[in-house]
Parts: structure tokens; C-alpha cells; sequence
């Protein structure tokens, strides 16, 4: 059929034909600045980024236009496709500095407690710092508190002491007694946690003279009149092992009340289900353990993680309760990290596979 004869069968046809050859007739040209030659390549837009010429070739080191095709044989950016832009590099951000304890001023000012020896009611500066010269004097009373990063071997002890190692323990709190002693009565200061868990590792080994004597130092430095709470939990301890079962755990029960504090009441629950589980009762040992995360959870973090650890070790022994235990050796692990309980708590976890 001849196209005539064919663009008046289909009327429509013959319009759209008509449309499109008016639309090329009519578009507008190219505009041209004054000037310039109308077969000229116009100037590019101040600002404008060039568009690529077709098989043109970046030069060395130049980044390829979006859309354009690279070179052949150029390497494209470490993770990136060809023919698209690369990922932004992830932003790694470094671990903060750690803060070494010092003493701070009630000015704003703080120099290390290396740096510092008390005499008396005073701070005497033993070495050059920022702000003060040797020999330099403090009163005890322009000092507001101890500021820094806990002496990581004070929870190392701690998870020591309370897995059945407390002369190891100890021996890595003497010393943090020596470098902080003379911050003993600051608020905020490492020497009580220290001197308080060494009190409960005399206890555990029996050495009643060192017991008290540090229980006294303690009593001393805190505010409150009268002996330090941890002294009772000390007597306790000591008790021989001849003492009735009955009689030693109401000494324990007895400082797990709201008016003692809490990582006193945190240690008590610890040993309570230490006893209870050496007496064979091993519901209420978990109880008591679980007691320690669940009533004190601010009573240490250490304190917490191995009591979590030995509630998974008595809960796995009940097998409608194993996904109970893995959910607390999980929780032990965060609880105990960088301590000797870490690698008891990661055997744990794989047995429970």
C-alpha cells in the first residue's frame, strides 16, 4: 500500500506525522553571544562544569565527570565500580585518652597524684607540673575531688578475690594502697574500693590482725562516725569454719539491708550464695547470686559479673533452665572484661553450644 493511501486510511496517523514535523520546523537555534560566529563552539558558563568530550581521555590524576567513562586501562578508586563515584571512607575514631587520677582544685585547676605528697593538712608538689612548681604548697581544704580512669588492677583483684584467689588479689592492691592513700579522704578517690576489697581478701584468708588494722584505716577516712560497714562483713568472713552454717549466713543476711550500702550488700549476697552453695542449697545460692545483678546492680561491676557467672554455672545444671544460663554468661562477659573471670566466663559460653 502506497504511504499516501495509507496516512488517509488512518487520519490519526497522518496528525501525529504532521505534529512532529511542525515541532522540528519550529525549534528555536542555538543562541550565540553577541558577536559571535554562529558555527562557533559557545563559551562555557562561569562556574559550569564542563561537560566530557566524547572518547576524550582525564588527564593524569584528574577525577572523571559523573556519567564519564574512564580511561582505558585506568584504575578505578579502591572500592569504587566503574563508571560510578567511590564510597565515602568511614571515619574511624580514635579511642579517648585515658585520664590519669589527679587531684582537682576547687579553682577548676588539677595536677596528677603522683605529682603531690601530703604533710599534714597539706598538698606538697614534688615535681614541676603546668601549674605549680616544685616545693609548691596546697591546704588539703582547696582540694574538691579525685578525678580519672580507675587503676584497672583494682578490678582485676576484685574478679581474683571473689573466684577463691584472694592472696593473688591482694598482692595487686598494695600498690594502689601506697600511690593513693594520702587521696583517701577525697571524694572520689580509687584508695577506699582498694582498701575495702583488701579487707575482704584478709577475711577469706583468715589474717585477722591485717583485717582489722586496714578496717581501721578505712573507718578513718570515711566521713561517716563510728567503724566502716565493710568491718562487719570482715567479722563475718572471719568466722572459722567450725562455726555452724546457720550462724554464718545470719551474720551475712544480716548486712543485706536498704541501710547498708550497696556494694557492701552486693559482696554480702556474694558470699551468702557462696555459702549456701557449699551447703548443697543451690535454688537459693542462685537466688542470692541473682540477687547481686537484680537488687545492687551499682555495687561493683566485677562484683556483678562473677556473681552472674556462678548463677550460669548452677543454672546450667537444670536443663529446663540452660537458655537462662546463656543469657547470663552473655552478661558476665561484658561485666568481666579484662579480668581473670573473662576466660572462665568464655569456656562457659562455649560449653553451653
Amino acid at each position: 500500500m502506497k504511504l499516501s493511501a495509507l496516512l488517509f486510511s488512518f487520519p490519526m496517523l497522518r496528525a501525529s506525522l504532521w505534529l512532529c514535523a511542525s515541532a522540528a520546523l519550529t525549534l528555536t537555534p542555538l543562541q550565540t553571544a553577541p558577536g559571535q560566529d554562529p558555527g562557533a563552539t559557545p563559551a562555557p558558563t562561569p562556574g559550569a562544569t564542563p561537560a566530557p568530550t566524547p572518547g576524550a581521555t582525564p588527564a593524569p590524576g584528574a577525577t572523571p565527570a559523573p556519567g564519564a567513562t574512564p580511561a582505558p586501562g585506568a584504575t578505578p578508586a579502591p572500592g569504587a565500580t566503574p563508571g560510578q563515584p567511590a564510597p565515602p571512607t568511614p571515619v574511624v575514631l580514635a579511642p579517648p585518652p585515658s585520664a590519669v587520677p589527679q587531684i582537682v582544685l576547687q579553682n577548676g585547676r588539677s595536677l596528677p597524684i603522683a605529682s603531690v605528697t601530703l604533710k599534714k593538712d597539706m598538698f606538697e608538689v614534688k615535681v614541676d607540673t603546668d601549674n605549680f612548681g616544685t616545693g609548691s604548697t596546697i591546704p588539703f581544704t582547696s582540694v574538691d575531688h579525685v578525678f580519672g580512669d580507675k587503676p584497672p588492677a583494682i578490678n582485676q583483684a576484685i574478679a581474683l578475690i571473689l573466684l577463691g584467689k584472694p592472696l593473688e588479689g591482694r598482692k595487686l592492691l598494695i600498690p594502689i594502697l601506697a600511690d593513693h592513700k594520702d587521696t583517701a579522704k577525697l571524694p572520689g578517690n580509687f584508695w577506699l574500693e582498694a582498701a575495702r576489697a583488701t579487707l575482704v581478701a584478709n577475711a577469706l584468708e583468715g589474717a585477722a590482725p591485717p583485717c582489722t588494722a586496714i578496717g581501721k584505716e578505712i573507718s578513718e577516712a570515711t566521713p561517716d562516725p563510728g567503724p566502716d560497714p565493710f568491718v562487719e562483713l570482715g567479722k563475718a568472713l572471719l568466722m572459722p569454719i567450725t562455726t555452724k552454717v546457720s550462724e554464718r549466713e545470719a551474720a551475712l543476711r544480716a548486712l543485706i539491708t536498704d541501710a547498708m550500702p550497696t556494694d557492701l550488700c552486693a559482696y554480702a549476697s556474694f558470699f551468702l550464695a557462696e555459702l549456701l552453695k557449699k551447703d548443697t542449697r543451690n535454688d537459693a545460692a542462685i537466688e542470692s547470686y541473682l540477687a547481686v545483678p537484680c537488687l545492687y546492680p551499682s555495687g561493683g561491676l566485677v562484683c556483678v559479673g562473677v556473681a552472674q557467672l556462678r548463677a550460669a554455672q548452677l543454672l546450667s545444671g537444670q536443663e529446663t533452665r540452660r537458655l537462662e544460663s546463656r543469657f547470663m554468661i552473655q552478661a558476665a562477659m561484658r561485666n568481666t572484661k579484662d579480668t581473670a573471670a573473662k576466660d572462665i566466663v568464655a569456656k562457659e559460653l562455649e560449653n553451653l553450644k
